[in-house]
């Protein structure tokens, strides 16, 4: 029996891959945002390709805003968008 490999979508494209093919971003319960960097963090989640075209059509669409109901400062998109151009490469 083959084992289930969990599925999320991407905030950006909203096309659903393996959760290890995505750059997760999290709000922990204190209301920070980070990008997960390996280890799991406990909070909610969020997930977008790890390219820079899904990370700018997350932005554009308010995607993080709308899963983390809050505001979403640029510099956090910003910071989102470097990360996924470091993946492309």
């Amino acid at each position: 029996m083959e084992k289930k490999i969990p599925q999320r979508q991407c905030m950006g494209c909203g096309i659903k891959k393996g959760h290890n093919e995505l750059i997760r971003i999290v709000k922990t319960p204190a209301g920070e945002i980070f990008i997960e960097s390996g280890k799991r963090m406990d909070g909610r989640g969020a997930y977008i390709c790890r390219n820079e075209d899904c990370a700018k059509k997350a932005f554009k669409r308010k995607g993080l805003e709308r899963s983390f109901k809050m505001h979403i400062q640029k510099e956090i998109y910003d910071s989102i968008i470097e990360e996924a151009v470091k993946f492309e490469k």
